[in-house]
C-alpha cells in the first residue's frame, strides 16, 4: 500500500475496528452530557488555569489539585498527564493503549516549561509514563528527545518501572482487527488519541504536557505530532500556549502548535489562532479535511482560552474558579 493511502486510512480508522467502552462513552459524553457554549475569549482569566483535550475531568482536577496545593504548572501538567496514562480504560495514552499492527505499544509524549525548555520519547516501550520520562529528558540530560530502546533504558536508569503495557482489552481488540486488517473511518472515536495539557500558575508562568500512544495498528515506529515540539505542543511564557490532537501528520505539516502561538503573538486571540491553523490545513491543496479531524486548544499570557476542529465534537475540558467543565469546540465543517 502506497504511503499516502495507508496514512490516511490508518489515520481514520486507527481504532474504528476495536472501538472500546471507554471511548464510546467518552463520545457520547461529549454529546449528550457535556454540551455547553463554545471556549468565551472575552474577558481575562482569572488563575490558576487548567485546559486539556477531549473530556479528562480527572486528569484537570488532579493538576489544579497541584496548583492549589502550590505547585507550579510544571509539575500540575504532568501529573495532570499522569493520570490518563495509568487508566488502563484510556486505550489511546499510557497502559492499555491500542497497539501497533504488531501487536506493541508504543508511547510518544513531550514536555515543555516556561523557560522554553522541552524533553521528549518517542517509540517508548514497557514504562508506562512517557510524560514523566519526557521531563527527565528535559531535566536530567543534555538532550531533548530520546527514542525507542534508548528512551526506554534512560527510564529504567531513572527508577522507572518496566511492565507490559498490553491490557487483556487491548489485546483482545488487536486480535479482533487482526481478523481482516481493515480500516475503516469513524472520526472523533479514532481521535481521542492524545491528551494535551495547558497550565497557567498563580505567578502566571505557563507550561504544557502532551502523551499518547498514538494510531491503533499504526506501522511499528510511527510516531505522529504528539512528541514533536512545535508540532504536538510549543509554549512561550511570554506570549502562551497550544496543543493539537488529531491526525499527527496532518500537524507535523503545518507545524501547528508553534503556529498558532505565533499567531497569537502577532495579536490574534487564542480562539482566532485556533481559528487559523484549522484554516490551513483545510485550505491546503488537495486537501482531504473531510476524512479526518484536527483540533487544537490555546492560552494566552492572560488566560484567554480558545479551541477549534475541523469536524464537530471535540472538546477541550477546562478549570478555573473551582469549576471542571467540559466545552465543546466549535469546528470548521458545518455542511
Amino acid at each position: 500500500m502506497k504511503r499516502r493511502n495507508f496514512i490516511k486510512n490508518a489515520a481514520l480508522t486507527s481504532a474504528g475496528l476495536a472501538v472500546t467502552n471507554s471511548l464510546l462513552s467518552c463520545e457520547d459524553n461529549s454529546k449528550k452530557e457535556n454540551s455547553t457554549t463554545s471556549v468565551s475569549t472575552t474577558q481575562t482569566a482569572s488563575l490558576p488555569l487548567v485546559i486539556a483535550t477531549w473530556h479528562v475531568k480527572s486528569a484537570t482536577a488532579k493538576a489544579m489539585e497541584v496548583l492549589q496545593s502550590g505547585g507550579n504548572a510544571l509539575d500540575a501538567v504532568e501529573q495532570g498527564c499522569m493520570v490518563e496514562e495509568a487508566d488502563i480504560k484510556n486505550s489511546s495514552v499510557g497502559k492499555g493503549g491500542l497497539p501497533d499492527r504488531d501487536g506493541k505499544v508504543t508511547l510518544d509524549a513531550c514536555i515543555m516549561d516556561k523557560d522554553g525548555n522541552c524533553g521528549s520519547v518517542v517509540f517508548l516501550k514497557d514504562i508506562t509514563h512517557a510524560v514523566s520520562v519526557a521531563r527527565k529528558v528535559m531535566e536530567d540530560t543534555p538532550h531533548v528527545m530520546l527514542a525507542g530502546e534508548g528512551a526506554k533504558q534512560f527510564a529504567i536508569s531513572q527508577g522507572f518501572k518496566e511492565e507490559d503495557l498490553l491490557t487483556e482489552s487491548s489485546k483482545k481488540a488487536w486480535e479482533d482487527w487482526k481478523v481482516k486488517s481493515e480500516y475503516k473511518p469513524i472520526i472523533n472515536i479514532e481521535n481521542h488519541d492524545t491528551i494535551g495539557m495547558l497550565a497557567i500558575d498563580k505567578n502566571g508562568d505557563i507550561a504544557g504536557a502532551c502523551t499518547t500512544s498514538g494510531l491503533a495498528y499504526k506501522m511499528q515506529g510511527r510516531v505522529g505530532d504528539s512528541p514533536i515540539i512545535g508540532s504536538g505542543l510549543f509554549i512561550d511564557n511570554e506570549i502562551g500556549g497550544c496543543v493539537a490532537t488529531g491526525l499527527g501528520e496532518e500537524v507535523v505539516k503545518t507545524v501547528g502548535s508553534f503556529l498558532v502561538v505565533e499567531l497569537m503573538r502577532q495579536g490574534k486571540t487564542p480562539q482566532e489562532a485556533c481559528e487559523e491553523a484549522i484554516s490551513r490545513i483545510v485550505n491546503k491543496p488537495n486537501s482531504d479535511y473531510k476524512n479526518f479531524q484536527v483540533g487544537y486548544i490555546a492560552v494566552n499570557k492572560k488566560g484567554e482560552t480558545g479551541s477549534y476542529s475541523i469536524h464537530q465534537w471535540f472538546s477541550m475540558t477546562k478549570f478555573q474558579d473551582g469549576k471542571n467543565e467540559q466545552i465543546q469546540s466549535d469546528y470548521f465543517n458545518k455542511t
